[in-house]
């Protein structure tokens, strides 16, 4: 029996639900193509920061400010390159190329989200990653902030534009629901933070990337299961902790159109994606469905047969089943 794995995510046709995230590999056109022949639905290209943007524009009133930010042109081209970095993309392949700018102001995203636009991108995905230090900024300055930069890109462009956003928000649901009024036309849960890390020996503080594993998962599958019935008019897509067809499938019944894969492409290599693809084959076929769309939000807060499981109802759950399992019979 054939399985069709085709997706539909930010109103564009993919012909398979796992996405290359953005990662340094997404951004060589050569990669694109495997990604592509081994079964990538969509790929997001690296992320364009707002510091390196604001560092080419030599009058912005922060270009001074950046000394200790690091230039990282090898990554993503920087700014003056991107725009050719986006063309050569969408000339390689045929599946959707969507551009990434990581950015917290709208000096800092609107014009170059403009560019993007013109280079041809499918759509945008807007990785909003701002870290308060100051302690007189408020939760609610800082989510205006965020909404502010959501409208100001929203009303630049004529492409899909998705926002990418971190788990921190005292009420998720409400933040969420004002993003997509905002003008976004999906959400990915959730950013990744890069932690640092601190060398004792050396008393230097460093950065040291630490890829994902299946049990971060969990953190997005609760917050799909809950948003998916309440945010019918976007698209979802999940990140973090994807690693077998299995993990991708839970996402998807829990509520995202698509599936973010990084880490696993960054551990196995693009190849890894035939696997990922044909577990998810297997277990549908077996379990006697035709189409991958499906399994979407089958088991949704709202679908399921116990929905107090992704509220507190699943914490107390949690401890007892420890328990029950003997854990402290010795």
């Amino acid at each position: 029996m054939t399985i069709d794995l085709s997706a539909e995510y930010l109103g564009l046709e993919l012909g398979h639900p796992l996405v290359a995230s953005a990662s340094p590999c997404t951004g060589q056109p050569d990669v694109l193509r495997r990604l592509e022949a081994c079964g990538a639905g969509a790929a997001v290209l690296p992320s364009l920061f707002e510091e390196q943007v604001m560092r080419e524009d030599k009058k912005h009133p922060q270009a001074d400010d950046l000394v200790g930010f690091p230039y990282m042109k090898d990554y993503n081209g920087g700014p003056e390159n991107y725009v050719d970095l986006v063309k050569q993309a969408r000339k390689a392949v045929s599946m959707p190329i969507i551009a990434s700018l990581n950015g917290t102001t709208p000096s800092g995203c609107v014009e170059q989200a403009r560019r993007i636009f013109d280079a041809g991108a499918d759509a945008l995905e807007l990785n909003l990653h701002f870290v308060p230090v100051d302690p007189s900024i408020s939760g609610q300055h800082v989510e205006a902030q965020y909404l502010d930069v959501v409208a100001a890109v929203s009303q630049r462009i004529q492409i899909p534009l998705v926002a990418k956003i971190g788990p921190y928000f005292s009420s998720l649901p409400y933040f969420a629901r004002q993003v997509v009024e905002a003008g976004a036309n999906g959400l990915v849960l959730f950013n990744r933070f890069m932690e640092p890390e601190i060398d004792l020996e050396s008393q230097t503080i460093k950065s040291h990337l630490q890829l994902s594993h299946s049990a971060e998962a969990r953190l997005s599958l609760r917050w799909l299961g809950i948003l998916r019935d309440q945010l019918t008019c976007c698209s979802l897509a999940s990140s973090g902790g994807i690693h077998e067809g299995g993990d991708a499938l839970k996402a998807m019944a829990a509520g995202a159109d698509v599936v973010m894969v990084t880490s696993t492409l960054l551990k196995h290599g693009a190849e890894y994606l035939k696997t990922l693809n044909a577990e998810m084959v297997e277990w549908l076929s077996h379990h006697d469905y035709t189409s991958i769309r499906q399994i979407i939000g089958s088991m949704s807060r709202e679908r399921c047969s116990t929905p107090a499981v992704f509220e507190r109802a699943n914490y107390a759950q949690t401890l007892s089943s420890y328990l029950d399992d003997g854990v402290c019979s010795n």
